[in-house]
Protein backbone atom coordinates (compact mmCIF):
# COMPACT_ATOMS: atom_id res chain seq x y z
CA UNK A 1 0.00 0.00 0.00
CA UNK A 2 1.26 3.47 -0.87
CA UNK A 3 0.31 6.53 1.19
CA UNK A 4 -0.18 9.55 -1.11
CA UNK A 5 -1.40 12.07 1.47
CA UNK A 6 -2.63 12.19 5.05
CA UNK A 7 -4.55 15.17 6.40
CA UNK A 8 -5.87 14.56 9.92
CA UNK A 9 -6.88 17.41 12.24
CA UNK A 10 -6.32 17.66 16.01
CA UNK A 11 -9.88 16.41 16.63
CA UNK A 12 -8.93 13.25 14.61
CA UNK A 13 -11.22 14.13 11.69
CA UNK A 14 -9.68 14.12 8.23
CA UNK A 15 -8.78 12.08 5.18
CA UNK A 16 -6.08 9.87 3.70
CA UNK A 17 -5.33 9.06 0.06
CA UNK A 18 -3.94 5.59 -0.61
CA UNK A 19 -3.04 3.34 -3.55
CA UNK A 20 -3.58 -0.42 -3.03
CA UNK A 21 -0.70 -2.21 -4.78
CA UNK A 22 -1.43 -5.89 -4.11
CA UNK A 23 -4.30 -8.22 -3.17
CA UNK A 24 -3.56 -8.07 0.57
CA UNK A 25 -3.99 -4.27 0.48
CA UNK A 26 -7.71 -4.80 -0.25
CA UNK A 27 -7.98 -6.66 3.05
CA UNK A 28 -6.28 -3.76 4.84
CA UNK A 29 -8.67 -1.30 3.14
CA UNK A 30 -11.67 -3.40 4.21
CA UNK A 31 -10.47 -3.09 7.80
CA UNK A 32 -10.00 0.68 7.47
CA UNK A 33 -13.49 1.37 6.16
CA UNK A 34 -16.65 1.84 8.23
CA UNK A 35 -20.27 2.74 7.51
CA UNK A 36 -20.64 6.54 7.51
CA UNK A 37 -17.15 7.19 6.05
CA UNK A 38 -16.91 9.00 2.73
CA UNK A 39 -15.02 7.35 -0.13
CA UNK A 40 -13.79 9.12 -3.28
CA UNK A 41 -12.54 6.93 -6.10
CA UNK A 42 -12.53 6.35 -9.84
CA UNK A 43 -15.39 4.10 -10.96
CA UNK A 44 -17.43 2.98 -13.97
CA UNK A 45 -21.02 4.23 -14.30
CA UNK A 46 -23.59 3.15 -16.88
CA UNK A 47 -25.07 6.39 -18.24
CA UNK A 48 -28.11 6.77 -20.47
CA UNK A 49 -27.76 9.18 -23.38
CA UNK A 50 -30.32 10.60 -25.76
CA UNK A 51 -29.35 11.46 -29.33
CA UNK A 52 -30.65 14.40 -31.38
CA UNK A 53 -33.10 12.04 -33.07
CA UNK A 54 -34.56 11.02 -29.71
CA UNK A 55 -33.10 7.50 -29.57
CA UNK A 56 -31.87 6.40 -26.13
CA UNK A 57 -28.63 4.50 -25.64
CA UNK A 58 -26.32 3.70 -22.75
CA UNK A 59 -22.58 4.03 -22.33
CA UNK A 60 -20.15 2.91 -19.63
CA UNK A 61 -18.23 6.00 -18.52
CA UNK A 62 -15.31 6.28 -16.12
CA UNK A 63 -15.84 9.03 -13.59
CA UNK A 64 -14.78 9.97 -10.05
CA UNK A 65 -17.47 9.79 -7.36
CA UNK A 66 -17.63 10.57 -3.65
CA UNK A 67 -20.05 8.34 -1.75
CA UNK A 68 -21.18 8.06 1.86
CA UNK A 69 -20.47 4.41 2.71
CA UNK A 70 -23.51 2.25 3.55
CA UNK A 71 -22.43 -1.34 2.84
CA UNK A 72 -18.97 -2.91 2.46
CA UNK A 73 -18.54 -6.28 0.76
CA UNK A 74 -15.19 -8.08 0.73
CA UNK A 75 -14.66 -11.23 -1.33
CA UNK A 76 -11.83 -13.04 0.46
CA UNK A 77 -11.25 -15.52 -2.39
CA UNK A 78 -10.87 -12.94 -5.16
CA UNK A 79 -9.62 -10.19 -2.77
CA UNK A 80 -12.16 -7.78 -4.25
CA UNK A 81 -13.74 -4.92 -2.32
CA UNK A 82 -17.11 -3.39 -3.27
CA UNK A 83 -18.44 -0.37 -1.44
CA UNK A 84 -22.05 0.82 -1.85
CA UNK A 85 -23.36 4.21 -0.82
CA UNK A 86 -25.08 7.41 -1.93
CA UNK A 87 -23.40 10.09 -4.03
CA UNK A 88 -22.65 13.18 -1.89
CA UNK A 89 -20.87 15.42 -4.43
CA UNK A 90 -22.16 16.99 -7.63
CA UNK A 91 -21.27 14.96 -10.73
CA UNK A 92 -22.26 15.43 -14.36
CA UNK A 93 -23.29 11.77 -14.70
CA UNK A 94 -24.70 10.89 -11.26
CA UNK A 95 -27.32 12.83 -9.30
CA UNK A 96 -26.84 13.78 -5.66
CA UNK A 97 -28.37 11.09 -3.43
CA UNK A 98 -28.19 8.39 -6.14
CA UNK A 99 -26.83 4.99 -5.12
CA UNK A 100 -23.62 3.66 -6.61
CA UNK A 101 -21.28 0.73 -5.92
CA UNK A 102 -17.55 1.41 -6.24
CA UNK A 103 -15.26 -1.57 -6.82
CA UNK A 104 -11.81 -0.55 -5.64
CA UNK A 105 -9.06 -1.47 -8.08
CA UNK A 106 -5.35 -2.22 -7.57
CA UNK A 107 -3.02 0.68 -8.48
CA UNK A 108 -5.86 3.25 -8.55
CA UNK A 109 -5.89 5.80 -5.76
CA UNK A 110 -8.82 6.38 -3.43
CA UNK A 111 -9.48 8.93 -0.68
CA UNK A 112 -11.11 7.87 2.58
CA UNK A 113 -12.50 10.52 4.93
CA UNK A 114 -13.65 9.94 8.53
CA UNK A 115 -15.09 12.09 11.28
CA UNK A 116 -12.93 10.14 13.76
CA UNK A 117 -9.69 8.30 12.99
CA UNK A 118 -8.86 5.99 15.92
CA UNK A 119 -5.43 4.62 16.87
CA UNK A 120 -6.11 1.06 15.63
CA UNK A 121 -7.02 2.28 12.13
CA UNK A 122 -4.05 4.66 11.95
CA UNK A 123 -1.68 1.89 13.04
CA UNK A 124 -3.07 -0.40 10.34
CA UNK A 125 -2.33 2.28 7.71
CA UNK A 126 1.22 2.61 9.06
CA UNK A 127 1.74 -1.16 8.91
CA UNK A 128 0.16 -1.53 5.45
CA UNK A 129 2.33 1.27 4.02
CA UNK A 130 5.63 0.36 5.70
CA UNK A 131 7.27 -2.60 3.90
CA UNK A 132 9.20 -3.45 7.06
CA UNK A 133 5.90 -4.43 8.73
CA UNK A 134 5.11 -7.00 6.04
CA UNK A 135 8.65 -8.36 5.88
CA UNK A 136 8.28 -11.77 7.52
CA UNK A 137 11.82 -12.71 6.52
CA UNK A 138 15.18 -11.23 7.38
CA UNK A 139 18.30 -12.36 5.52
CA UNK A 140 22.04 -11.98 6.01
CA UNK A 141 23.94 -12.97 2.86
CA UNK A 142 27.65 -13.00 3.61
CA UNK A 143 31.19 -14.05 2.81
CA UNK A 144 34.42 -13.06 4.53
CA UNK A 145 34.52 -9.24 4.53
CA UNK A 146 31.14 -8.70 2.82
CA UNK A 147 27.58 -8.91 4.18
CA UNK A 148 24.16 -7.75 2.98
CA UNK A 149 21.35 -7.44 5.54
CA UNK A 150 17.96 -7.59 3.80
CA UNK A 151 14.25 -7.69 4.56
CA UNK A 152 12.09 -9.82 2.27
CA UNK A 153 8.43 -8.87 1.72
CA UNK A 154 5.93 -10.72 -0.50
CA UNK A 155 6.67 -8.25 -3.31
CA UNK A 156 10.23 -7.00 -2.85
CA UNK A 157 13.63 -7.37 -1.20
CA UNK A 158 14.82 -4.35 0.76
CA UNK A 159 18.54 -3.86 1.37
CA UNK A 160 18.89 -2.45 4.87
CA UNK A 161 22.69 -2.51 5.28
CA UNK A 162 25.82 -3.39 3.34
CA UNK A 163 28.90 -4.16 5.44
CA UNK A 164 32.23 -4.33 3.63
CA UNK A 165 35.63 -4.56 5.25
CA UNK A 166 39.11 -5.76 4.34
CA UNK A 167 40.13 -9.08 5.90
CA UNK A 168 43.91 -9.82 5.79
CA UNK A 169 44.89 -13.25 4.54
CA UNK A 170 46.05 -15.91 6.97
CA UNK A 171 49.85 -16.08 7.21
CA UNK A 172 51.78 -19.19 8.03
CA UNK A 173 52.29 -19.35 11.78
CA UNK A 174 50.40 -16.05 12.40
CA UNK A 175 46.61 -15.78 12.08
CA UNK A 176 46.15 -12.99 14.65
CA UNK A 177 45.46 -10.15 12.21
CA UNK A 178 43.07 -12.30 10.19
CA UNK A 179 41.12 -13.40 13.28
CA UNK A 180 40.94 -9.86 14.73
CA UNK A 181 39.63 -8.44 11.45
CA UNK A 182 37.10 -11.27 11.14
CA UNK A 183 35.86 -10.73 14.70
CA UNK A 184 35.46 -7.00 14.03
CA UNK A 185 33.53 -7.82 10.83
CA UNK A 186 31.22 -10.25 12.68
CA UNK A 187 30.62 -7.61 15.36
CA UNK A 188 29.52 -5.09 12.68
CA UNK A 189 27.14 -7.66 11.16
CA UNK A 190 25.69 -8.40 14.61
CA UNK A 191 25.07 -4.69 15.23
CA UNK A 192 23.45 -4.44 11.79
CA UNK A 193 21.06 -7.30 12.65
CA UNK A 194 20.11 -5.64 15.96
CA UNK A 195 19.58 -2.29 14.25
CA UNK A 196 17.64 -3.38 11.16
CA UNK A 197 15.72 -6.56 11.98
CA UNK A 198 12.49 -6.15 13.95
CA UNK A 199 12.06 -9.52 15.70
CA UNK A 200 8.43 -8.69 16.58
CA UNK A 201 7.67 -8.87 12.84
CA UNK A 202 10.35 -11.09 11.32
CA UNK A 203 9.61 -14.79 11.77
CA UNK A 204 12.84 -16.23 10.32
CA UNK A 205 16.35 -14.88 9.71
CA UNK A 206 18.26 -16.63 6.91
CA UNK A 207 22.05 -16.64 7.33
CA UNK A 208 23.54 -17.61 3.97
CA UNK A 209 27.15 -17.97 2.85
CA UNK A 210 29.57 -20.14 0.92
CA UNK A 211 31.86 -22.44 2.97
CA UNK A 212 31.76 -22.31 6.77
CA UNK A 213 31.31 -18.53 7.19
CA UNK A 214 27.65 -18.85 8.31
CA UNK A 215 28.50 -21.47 10.97
CA UNK A 216 31.41 -19.38 12.30
CA UNK A 217 29.29 -16.23 12.36
CA UNK A 218 26.33 -17.86 14.17
CA UNK A 219 28.73 -19.35 16.73
CA UNK A 220 30.23 -15.87 17.28
CA UNK A 221 26.77 -14.26 17.40
CA UNK A 222 25.32 -16.42 20.16
CA UNK A 223 28.53 -16.61 22.21
CA UNK A 224 28.61 -12.79 22.16
CA UNK A 225 24.87 -12.68 22.99
CA UNK A 226 25.49 -14.85 26.08
CA UNK A 227 28.58 -12.87 27.10
CA UNK A 228 26.84 -9.47 26.74
CA UNK A 229 23.41 -10.76 27.84
CA UNK A 230 21.69 -9.66 24.61
CA UNK A 231 18.25 -11.09 25.39
CA UNK A 232 16.77 -10.10 22.02
CA UNK A 233 19.13 -12.50 20.22
CA UNK A 234 18.91 -15.27 22.81
CA UNK A 235 15.09 -15.22 22.85
CA UNK A 236 14.96 -15.37 19.03
CA UNK A 237 17.71 -17.94 18.48
CA UNK A 238 15.20 -20.40 17.01
CA UNK A 239 14.41 -17.96 14.17
CA UNK A 240 17.93 -18.22 12.66
CA UNK A 241 18.27 -20.67 9.76
CA UNK A 242 21.65 -21.40 8.17
CA UNK A 243 21.66 -22.05 4.41
CA UNK A 244 24.22 -22.28 1.60
CA UNK A 245 24.73 -19.50 -0.96
CA UNK A 246 27.28 -19.20 -3.73
CA UNK A 247 28.49 -15.76 -2.53
CA UNK A 248 27.85 -12.90 -0.12
CA UNK A 249 26.34 -10.69 -2.83
CA UNK A 250 22.67 -9.67 -2.71
CA UNK A 251 21.78 -11.54 -5.92
CA UNK A 252 22.59 -14.83 -4.12
CA UNK A 253 19.43 -14.33 -2.07
CA UNK A 254 17.37 -15.54 -5.06
CA UNK A 255 18.95 -19.00 -4.97
CA UNK A 256 18.60 -19.07 -1.16
CA UNK A 257 14.84 -18.38 -1.30
CA UNK A 258 14.42 -21.21 -3.84
CA UNK A 259 16.00 -23.76 -1.47
CA UNK A 260 13.26 -26.36 -0.59
CA UNK A 261 14.24 -26.29 3.12
CA UNK A 262 13.81 -22.51 3.13
CA UNK A 263 10.45 -22.50 1.31
CA UNK A 264 9.10 -25.13 3.73
CA UNK A 265 10.25 -23.08 6.72
CA UNK A 266 8.78 -19.86 5.33
CA UNK A 267 5.40 -21.51 4.76
CA UNK A 268 5.34 -22.42 8.46
CA UNK A 269 6.21 -18.91 9.66
CA UNK A 270 3.09 -17.08 8.46
CA UNK A 271 1.20 -15.73 11.47
CA UNK A 272 3.56 -17.73 13.74
CA UNK A 273 3.53 -15.12 16.53
CA UNK A 274 -0.28 -15.12 16.63
CA UNK A 275 -0.42 -18.94 16.68
CA UNK A 276 2.17 -19.02 19.48
CA UNK A 277 0.25 -16.42 21.52
CA UNK A 278 -2.98 -18.40 21.14
CA UNK A 279 -1.17 -21.62 22.12
CA UNK A 280 0.29 -19.89 25.18
CA UNK A 281 -3.21 -18.69 26.11
CA UNK A 282 -4.68 -22.21 25.94
CA UNK A 283 -1.80 -23.59 28.04
CA UNK A 284 -2.34 -20.85 30.61
CA UNK A 285 -6.09 -21.51 30.64
CA UNK A 286 -5.39 -25.17 31.38
CA UNK A 287 -2.68 -24.78 34.02
CA UNK A 288 -3.24 -21.30 35.54
CA UNK A 289 -6.82 -20.24 34.73
CA UNK A 290 -6.51 -17.14 36.97
CA UNK A 291 -3.98 -15.79 34.43
CA UNK A 292 -6.04 -16.43 31.27
CA UNK A 293 -9.19 -14.37 30.72
CA UNK A 294 -11.52 -14.11 27.72
CA UNK A 295 -14.67 -12.12 27.05
CA UNK A 296 -14.75 -8.32 27.10
CA UNK A 297 -15.91 -7.91 30.75
CA UNK A 298 -13.26 -10.29 32.10
CA UNK A 299 -10.50 -8.72 30.00
CA UNK A 300 -11.50 -5.15 30.95
CA UNK A 301 -11.39 -6.13 34.62
CA UNK A 302 -7.88 -7.55 34.19
CA UNK A 303 -6.86 -4.34 32.42
CA UNK A 304 -8.17 -2.22 35.33
CA UNK A 305 -5.84 -4.23 37.57
CA UNK A 306 -2.92 -3.47 35.13
CA UNK A 307 -2.52 -7.24 34.80
CA UNK A 308 -2.53 -7.75 31.00
CA UNK A 309 0.76 -8.97 29.54
CA UNK A 310 -0.57 -9.98 26.09
CA UNK A 311 -3.94 -8.94 24.64
CA UNK A 312 -5.34 -11.13 21.86
CA UNK A 313 -8.06 -9.52 19.74
CA UNK A 314 -9.51 -10.18 16.27
CA UNK A 315 -9.70 -7.46 13.64
CA UNK A 316 -13.41 -8.30 13.22
CA UNK A 317 -14.20 -6.42 16.44
CA UNK A 318 -12.88 -3.17 14.94
CA UNK A 319 -15.34 -3.53 12.04
CA UNK A 320 -18.34 -3.51 14.41
CA UNK A 321 -21.15 -1.31 13.06
CA UNK A 322 -22.02 -0.03 16.55
CA UNK A 323 -19.65 2.92 17.15
CA UNK A 324 -19.64 2.72 21.01
CA UNK A 325 -18.79 -1.00 20.83
CA UNK A 326 -15.94 -0.40 18.37
CA UNK A 327 -14.67 2.52 20.50
CA UNK A 328 -14.70 0.24 23.56
CA UNK A 329 -12.23 -2.16 21.91
CA UNK A 330 -10.03 0.68 20.63
CA UNK A 331 -9.85 2.11 24.18
CA UNK A 332 -8.90 -1.33 25.53
CA UNK A 333 -6.07 -1.70 22.98
CA UNK A 334 -4.75 1.82 23.73
CA UNK A 335 -4.90 1.23 27.49
CA UNK A 336 -3.05 -2.12 27.32
CA UNK A 337 -0.27 -0.50 25.23
CA UNK A 338 -0.05 2.47 27.62
CA UNK A 339 0.37 0.02 30.52
CA UNK A 340 3.30 -1.76 28.82
CA UNK A 341 1.36 -4.76 27.48
CA UNK A 342 1.66 -6.37 24.04
CA UNK A 343 -1.30 -6.37 21.62
CA UNK A 344 -1.73 -9.10 18.99
CA UNK A 345 -4.41 -8.32 16.41
CA UNK A 346 -5.50 -11.55 14.68
CA UNK A 347 -6.79 -11.71 11.11
CA UNK A 348 -10.26 -13.25 11.01
CA UNK A 349 -9.21 -14.77 7.64
CA UNK A 350 -6.56 -16.88 9.39
CA UNK A 351 -7.29 -20.10 11.26
CA UNK A 352 -5.88 -18.59 14.48
CA UNK A 353 -8.34 -15.68 14.16
CA UNK A 354 -11.21 -18.11 13.63
CA UNK A 355 -10.22 -19.93 16.84
CA UNK A 356 -10.04 -16.67 18.78
CA UNK A 357 -13.48 -15.69 17.48
CA UNK A 358 -14.82 -18.83 19.18
CA UNK A 359 -13.53 -17.32 22.46
CA UNK A 360 -15.57 -14.10 21.87
CA UNK A 361 -12.74 -12.55 19.82
CA UNK A 362 -10.89 -11.08 22.81
CA UNK A 363 -8.64 -12.78 25.36
CA UNK A 364 -5.67 -11.93 27.57
CA UNK A 365 -2.64 -13.58 29.15
CA UNK A 366 -2.04 -11.94 32.53
CA UNK A 367 1.19 -11.00 34.32
CA UNK A 368 -0.24 -12.20 37.64
CA UNK A 369 -3.42 -13.98 38.81
CA UNK A 370 -6.62 -11.96 39.12
CA UNK A 371 -9.78 -13.28 40.81
CA UNK A 372 -12.29 -14.52 38.23
CA UNK A 373 -15.01 -11.96 37.54
CA UNK A 374 -17.69 -14.67 37.15
CA UNK A 375 -16.82 -15.97 40.64
CA UNK A 376 -17.31 -12.50 42.11
CA UNK A 377 -20.61 -12.07 40.27
CA UNK A 378 -21.92 -15.41 41.52
CA UNK A 379 -20.86 -14.61 45.11
CA UNK A 380 -22.55 -11.19 44.95
CA UNK A 381 -25.70 -12.91 43.62
CA UNK A 382 -25.62 -15.24 46.65
CA UNK A 383 -25.49 -12.20 48.95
Amino acid sequence: MKLISKDIEKDNAGQVTLIPEEAEDMWHTYNLMQVGDSLRASTIRKVQTESSTGSVGSNRIRTTLTICVETIDFDSQACQLRVKGINIQENQYVKMGAYHTIELEPNRKFTLAKKQWDSVVLERIEQACDPAFSADVGAVVMQEGLAHICLVTPSMTLLRAKIETSIPRKRRGNCTQHEKALEKFYEQVMQGILRHINFDVVKVVLVASPGFVREQFCEFLFLRAVKQDIKLLLENRGKFLQVHSSSGHKYSLTEVLCDPAVTARLADTKAASEIKALGDFYKMLQHEPDRAFYGIKQVEKANEALAIDILLVTDELFRHQDVPTRTRYVRLVDSVKDNGGTVRIFSSLHVSGEQLNQLTGVAAILRFPVADLSDEESSSDDD
